[in-house]
């Protein structure tokens, strides 16, 4: 397993990022994938997830409609779209793969997880 999330950046309050996650080895296809994210000084928290096929989503109540997540199966990728970023969505954004086609929201549902990539939002 080697999930990679990329797109991390430094970016104004009110702008946008897309994070992307795949896995060069192998198939994403089959499982629900999620993201997480630990700001500093704070416990890792749930951001949003998605089933293997894409129908189904859930979001932390914080994401009020700001991110999308959604998977590109034929690109082997999953995206997390933010718009009017925060500097209280600042933290390191993990990538994260349930081996079942339903997403969780709950970390000790996950069975891999990848490197996260930094997220900077300043005011």
């Amino acid at each position: 397993v080697q999930l990679q999330a990329s797109g991390g950046g430094l970016v104004q309050a009110g702008g946008s990022l897309r994070l992307s996650c795949t896995d060069p080895r192998r198939s994403l296809s089959r499982n629900a994938m999620a993201w997480f994210r630990q700001a500093p000084g704070k416990e890792r928290e749930f951001v949003a997830a998605i089933s293997s096929g894409g129908a189904l989503t859930h979001y932390a109540n914080f994401v009020e409609g700001r991110f999308t997540i959604v998977r590109d199966n034929a690109k082997n990728t999953v995206y997390l779209q933010m718009n009017s970023l925060k500097p209280e969505d600042t933290a390191l954004y993990y990538c994260a793969e349930t081996e079942s086609s339903v997403p969780t929201t709950d970390q000790g549902g996950i069975d891999y997880w990848g490197k996260g990539t930094l997220v900077t939002v300043s005011s």
